[in-house]
Formats: C-alpha cells, structure tokens, sequence
C-alpha cells in the first residue's frame, strides 16, 4: 500500500496495511537537529561530521530528508510556509554549530554571533539593526521569545496591532505552495501535510510576534493570557478578523493546491497543562470554537483535507467541543497528563477523531528510559490505538535533543514490528 492510501484510509477510520508514521510532517512532530544528526549517524547514512539542515529555527528542528524517511518508514510530508518562524526564509545555507558541537547548516538569515555572556540572540527577519525577538541561552538547544511588550494603554489599544503579521498571502507564496505541492505529490507518494499557518487563533508561540521588528498590541504572555479574561471582547476582535484574512487566503491556497493535500493544519494553541484545561469549556466555547467552525466547515465544505489540531497537555474535558468545532484529527495525545489515558481516549471518542501522536511518552520514557521500556510503550500505544484505524504514530511532541539514539532506533524498529494490521 501506497504512503498516501495508507494515511487516507487511517483517517478515515479504516485500517490499512500498516499504522502510517509521521516524522517531520509539522512542526510539531519532528526531531530536534542534534537527535537527526545522531540518528541519521546510527543509521550509516552520512559520513561522520555531515551537517543537517535546521529548517524550522526556533525550535531548532533537523531536516527529515528523503532518505531518512525511506529508512524508518515515514507517510507524511510537510507543506511549510515560504518563511520562519522569525520571518526569514530557509535559504543560502551555511555552516554553524550547536554549544555540544553538532555541525548544522543554518538559513542565511540566521544573522547572529553570541552576546558578552556567551547568549545566542536572534532577530526579526534576521535584521540585526533590530531588537533581538529570540535568544538561545549559552549551552541551550533552542530559542526562547523575547518579550518585547510596549507599554499598553487601555484606550488606544486597537485589534489591528495584533494583526500584523496576518495579512493576504502574497502571489508568490501561492507561486511556491503550487509548486511545491505539485513537486511533492508527483515525486513522493507521501500524505502531503500542509503547515501553513495563519488559523491558530492565539497560539502562544506566535503571541510574541518574534518575526516583527517592533511589534504592537498585545504581546506579552502572561497579560495575553489575562486578556482572555479581562479582554475577552479585544480578543474576539482579533480573532475575527484573522478569521476573516485566514479563510480568504484558504480559497487562494486551495485554487493553487487542490486536494493534493490529505491534511490541514489549522491550529497549534494549546489549550492545556499537564493538570487539566488552561481555561473553561465555557471561554473555549466562547471565544475560540466559533472560529474553529468556520475554518473547518469551510475546509469541510470546500476540500477533502481533513484538519488537524494540536493541543498539548490535559484537553480531554475540551474534546467534545473540538468535535463540535469540526476537527478530524488530535495531536500530540499527550498521555502523560491528566484524564488522557489512552485506553480511556479511544475507547471514549475513537469512532470520531483520529489520533496523531501518543505513540511513546517524550516527557519521560523516550529520554529517561530503557530501549526494552520504549519497545513495550510502543507496543502497547499500538495495541490500544490501532485496531479500528484512526492512528497516525508519531511521538507525543517533537523529539528533543538528548534523546539516546537507541531509544529513537527502539522506537522505529518496533513500530515496523509490531505495526502491522494483518
């Protein structure tokens, strides 16, 4: 069976040959540079000190380029916007290395050199005459947002400071996306995953605007996450009009790639901790499910993409309101926090949202534990998961660096020993 077939039918709630794997697809669901290097090292693919490509620079993920794929088995590729996260795009590669030594190539616009006390900072579309808007602490792995709040006055706070960085998409990224999208489903015969960006209604990581040069509005978490209480009227302002400019740049994007794309990634804002939801059903309902919907439904009403939401933490009291906001498919599955057992999820809401992630626990038994102890993980996530279809395997969250390369090899070996569905 085809990788493409093989996703499709997982997500709809059929079971193919084997359970599909995802690495890479997201940002969400690949591997920190460090942990490609080592494994794409133990796999024999790369003579020692062969750099990989950091292609997604605030969290410092690691390319997952073709022939890694074919050697663990991957079903998923991603569609990614033309730009990163900090607003430069992933081109005129060139060397640099991490504080433990990994060579990496890095975009040119990764335009940096350390501080006084030995700090990585970063800028905004790599413009170094700007405040930096990330810094990667001495001997960190990735970036952190720096907070660059202006002071807020109350009566001249207005939705379209918030707003900056949604605007129409540009012909030439609906250039690219065709092309690209074109590329992807003629030479690969991987489920395209589009990771496009621009519906996520307050995604924390984005709250900071870490691509702008001197951003406006409301940009500091803490009172981003007071506002949702004490703003909640701005809030929806902002959110309708983002909703507004999403849905007119999701009728661009589906003119130029069709239904060459299996998934759509709407939303990446967690929506919980490792206890429970970060708000109330009520404020969710409230505030994000109308928007929610209408993506969805449009999605729903105009394509065959099915759509994806990512939530960290402890959502399961929310699960029935993202299934009424439309969504087809949940990920990390982070089933290390509260009320998300496994067998609890699927026996419970199974037959309605497919589950991508929660293959093996990243907090815990992929970094701390035993190979022997991530094989009986994975079993057991594919024994509970699997049967009905509705599973696309990837691990709860991006693989984070030091992550023993067995435990990675572990984990691939036994979901190609134990994956399959006859």
């Amino acid at each position: 069976m085809k990788s493409r077939e093989r996703v499709t039918l997982a997500l709809s709630h059929r079971e193919p040959d084997r359970v599909p794997l995802d690495l890479g697809g997201s940002n969400v669901t690949g591997m920190h540079v460090s942990t490609v290097y080592a494994l794409r090292q133990a796999l024999g693919l790369d003579p020692p000190g062969t750099p990989v490509k950091v292609i997604e620079p605030y969290q410092m993920l690691g390319e997952i380029a073709p022939d890694l794929m074919e050697a663990v088995g991957v079903d998923v590729v991603v569609l990614r916007s033309v730009t990163t996260k900090f607003g430069f795009e992933n081109r005129d590669w060139k060397p640099w290395r991490l504080f433990n030594g990994t060579p990496v190539l890095v975009p040119g616009g990764f335009n940096t050199e350390p501080d006084a006390k030995g700090n990585i900072p970063m800028y905004p579309e790599g413009d170094r005459t700007a405040p930096p808007s990330g810094i990667m602490p001495k001997g960190g792995y990735f970036f952190d947002a720096v907070i660059r709040q202006q002071p807020i006055e109350k009566d001249k706070l207005k939705p379209e400071d918030n707003l900056e960085e949604f605007g129409p998409i540009s012909n030439e990224e609906l250039e690219y996306f065709k092309s690209e999208a074109d590329r992807l489903y003629a030479e690969t015969d991987k489920a395209i995953l589009a990771n496009i960006g621009g519906t996520a209604f307050g995604d924390i990581s984005s709250v900071p605007g870490v691509q702008l040069k001197h951003p406006r509005g409301i940009r500091d978490v803490k009172e981003w996450y007071l506002s949702i209480v004490t703003r909640p009227d701005f809030i929806f302002r902002v959110f309708e009009r983002q909703c507004e400019i999403g849905l007119v740049n999701l009728e661009k994007i589906y003119d130029v790639v069709g239904n060459r794309i299996t998934a759509f990634f709407v939303t990446g804002t967690d929506f919980g901790t490792q206890k429970g939801p970060i708000m109330s059903n009520a404020t969710y309902r409230k505030l994000y499910q109308p928007f929610h919907k209408r993506v969805n439904d449009w999605i729903h009403e105009h394509t065959s993409w099915k759509t994806f939401i990512h939530s960290c933490g402890s959502v399961e009291l929310l699960l029935k309101d993202f299934l009424d906001a439309g969504f087809d498919i949940l990920n990390p599955v982070q089933t290390s926090a509260a009320k998300m057992d496994p067998r609890y999820l699927k026996e419970k809401y199974g037959d309605r949202i497919a589950f991508w992630g929660g293959g093996v626990d990243t907090q815990q038994t992929l970094p701390f534990g035993t190979p022997d102890q991530v094989r009986r993980e994975v079993r057991e996530r594919i024994r509970i998961f699997a049967p009905g279809g509705g599973f696309v395997f990837n691990s709860v969250h991006n693989i984070q660096p030091g992550v023993p390369v067995e435990n990675v090899l572990a984990m691939y070996e036994t979901l190609r020993e134990h994956g399959t569905y006859h």
